[in-house]
């Protein structure tokens, strides 16, 4: 395993604003007990369970697209976020983002979303060959047994459908089985807001449902407005074949740097029908300023036992 990176860069490099914060709730029903450390995690989320768990749906048929997605070995800093619901194992996509306390992840809020959330961990470049490569990583529990989980109370209010534009979510996840931070271990992409819509070149990661390793795709992004009044609002659009569910929550990463495996993150899959209608076309909340906002609010309720 790779420990101590150097980020000190990517951490001042993260965009906070000044001025007052939203309070942001922390998501899912409490756990019987507010411990869980990363042994616990390991031990419930055994191999066999992680290759058991189905995608938290998003997309449908394939359409046309002109941005090929591709299967390959992953990067370290993105992953699978494995969360139980409903007695159900199930999976999104998430990646570490940069933040003073070296312990946030990053996926789409519909992800995190639900009253039963419970269990959750987040495991770095999981491939159904290598499952723990980097170890696994348990989202904490606050005092009550809530998961350290930030989504905007509107989107909550609202749901995925009025409140599209807010579908990200942070979560802090505790130390591995060894003791180091996840962004130690694997290193962190910078926070990046207010950027532009349009991108010429961005990654795009996500772990597709079925799929035995995580999906690549490098295409320009566009700025899609939506006409229905009852999911309003504008987004991040990327084509990109074949990205069902599961890839939910996979960033969107521009300057991405193979010598560090990171990037700066300017979207997550989600927003527009929570990522979309089919598997070849991907949208992504706008990273303005209630994204730093929340973030902030992320990084402020993670100092707090």
């Amino acid at each position: 395993m790779r420990r101590a990176l150097t980020v000190a860069a990517a951490t001042a490099a993260l965009l906070l604003p000044s001025g007052p914060l939203p309070v942001a709730e922390a998501g899912s029903a409490p756990p019987p007990a507010s411990r869980w450390s990363a042994r616990e995690a390991e031990t419930f989320w055994t191999a066999d369970r992680m290759a058991s768990a189905v995608p938290i749906s998003r997309g449908g048929a394939a359409a046309a697209g002109n941005g090929t997605g591709q299967d390959f070995d992953g990067i370290p800093v993105v992953g699978r976020m494995f969360v139980m619901k409903g007695g159900g194992a199930y999976f999104c996509t998430a990646s570490v983002v940069a933040s003073p306390g070296r312990d946030l992840v990053l996926s789409a809020a519909h992800c995190l979303l639900g009253t039963d959330s419970r269990q959750v961990a987040f495991v770095p470049q999981y491939t159904s060959e290598n499952p723990q490569p980097y170890g696994m990583f348990p989202v904490l529990r606050n005092t009550a047994g809530k998961s350290k989980v930030w989504i905007d109370p509107r989107y909550r209010s609202l749901g995925a459908d009025r409140g599209a534009t807010l579908d990200v979510a942070f979560a802090q996840v505790g130390p591995d089985a060894d003791g180091f931070p996840v962004e130690d271990v694997v290193g962190g992409n910078r926070l990046v807001t207010g950027a532009a819509y349009a991108h010429p070149k961005v990654s795009l990661i996500g772990y597709p449902a079925s799929a035995a390793r995580p999906r690549l795709c490098v295409n320009k992004t566009t700025k899609f407005t939506s006409a229905d009044p009852g999911i309003p609002g504008s987004f991040l659009r990327i084509d990109c074949t074949g990205y069902p569910g599961g890839t939910s929550g996979g960033p969107f990463l521009t300057n991405y740097d193979a010598r560090t495996e990171t990037g700066d993150v300017v979207g997550v899959i989600g927003g527009w029908k929570t990522g979309g209608n089919t598997a070849d076309t991907s949208y992504s909340s706008y990273f303005g300023a209630d994204i730093r906002q929340l973030y902030r609010s992320a990084v402020a309720g993670a100092r707090v036992a």
